[in-house]
């Protein structure tokens, strides 16, 4: 088949270890032969974050800016351990938060579903979206030790200094802890536009569940207990919008309820639903790249990876007008999931069907997408 010609460009951020090398697998088997494209790379593995002191990291949050479309690898945010590894002249923060600050936006997760790999939550026949305000709150918040008896008080002073508000918030009779907090109304503002955009996308309800009952200024709407409640019995097809903790642990949450993280896409989305980050919703799988270093095969799952691909190219093919493309990409996931439907997967999955399960190596099963999605499109 001749290539799909795509207009515009898109930004792609190269990552870390495992899913590094599934990427370049992805990206020259899965997309390359098929799309005629301009890619802006920027390479986001930690070496190269740390050589530009992290400027590429911005540097490539500016680009998805301009073009629209960024597509993302997992990668590295590293720790003590990670920077006397790679010998790092700091502690450099998540690329994903930096990205994240630049353009603002709501974190997406869904979970892909396969029919045949058992969930946890039976009643979950179709996805869950988890939208997350991923601004504010206790990620952004003030905290320290309280070390004996006193009073903690809170205060606000009006920019010109004529206004003041002031509240004793505890007398402590003893050594305790504390916490000061804020979000911002148009950070609000814009994650419930964000919200909004991808419910119509979607075609979905909108549920934003907070702690209303307890937080009487700072929260309103659906209290998150009676959510969660519901939740457990509704069967999805609805977006779930968290405050940024609350979407930081249900997350995980439905990942697992739905059986396996290695099936869980991401999306950043602006408020105006115009600019579109996908990755996949895992990290960079340290466990099977040391075994790769070694020489050995691992069985790692590449369909959030691949995912990462499909939403980033469906959302160029939308702002574009490009029909073929949205359909090439609902392809790709649709051949990921019948390959696994049709009994060929890797460990993560085939050990939740059965302990003893066959499984494929990380490339065997690469391939097995690779053969599926040429006889399909051919």
């Amino acid at each position: 088949m001749s290539k799909i010609k795509v207009k515009n460009p898109v930004v792609e951020l190269d990552g870390d270890e495992m899913t590094r090398i599934i990427w370049s697998f992805i990206k020259e088997k899965l997309i390359s032969p098929y799309l005629d494209l301009d890619i802006k790379y920027y390479d986001l593995g930690v070496e190269s974050r740390d050589k530009t002191s992290d400027q590429i990291t911005i540097d490539s949050a500016n680009a998805i800016n301009k073009f629209g479309v960024g597509i993302k690898c997992a990668t590295i945010t590293p720790d003590e351990e990670r920077v006397k590894e790679f010998s790092l002249k700091k502690m450099w923060r998540s690329p994903n938060g930096t990205i994240r600050n630049i353009l603002g936006g709501t974190v997406f997760r869904e979970p892909i579903i396969c029919k045949n790999i058992p969930k946890l939550v039976p009643t979950w026949t179709k996805p869950i979206v988890i939208g997350r305000h991923a601004f504010g709150d206790q990620y952004r918040a003030t905290d320290f030790l309280v070390p004996g008896k006193g009073k903690m008080e809170i205060k606000w002073t009006s920019e010109d200094g004529k206004e003041k508000k002031e509240f004793e918030v505890f007398n402590f009779p003893g050594p305790g802890v504390a916490m000061s907090m804020y979000n911002l109304d148009n950070s609000i503002r814009d994650f419930a536009r964000s919200c909004m955009n991808y419910g119509l996308e979607r075609n979905w309800p909108v549920y934003l569940s907070t702690k209303n009952t307890i937080l009487k200024a700072y929260d309103g709407h659906r209290l998150i207990d009676d959510m969660v409640a519901c939740a457990m019995k509704w069967n999805g097809a609805y977006i779930w919008a968290c405050k940024n903790y609350d979407g930081d642990v249900q997350s995980d949450t439905v990942a697992q309820g739905f059986g396996s993280l290695g099936l869980m896409t991401s999306v950043l989305m602006s408020p105006d639903g115009k600019i579109v980050e996908a990755e996949a919703a895992h990290g960079t799988v340290t466990r099977h790249y040391r075994m790769h270093q070694q020489g050995k095969e691992t069985s790692t799952n590449p369909i959030a990876s691949i995912f990462a691909w499909t939403r980033g190219l469906a959302h160029r093919g939308k702002l574009d007008g490009n029909n073929e493309l949205i359909q090439f990409s609902k392809t790709l996931e649709s051949v990921c999931i019948e390959t696994v439907e049709s009994g060929f997967m890797t460990k993560d999955l085939a050990i939740l069907i059965d302990k003893s399960a066959k499984y494929l190596t990380t490339n065997e099963f690469l391939e097995e997408i690779n053969n599926n999605l040429k006889k399909k499109l051919n």
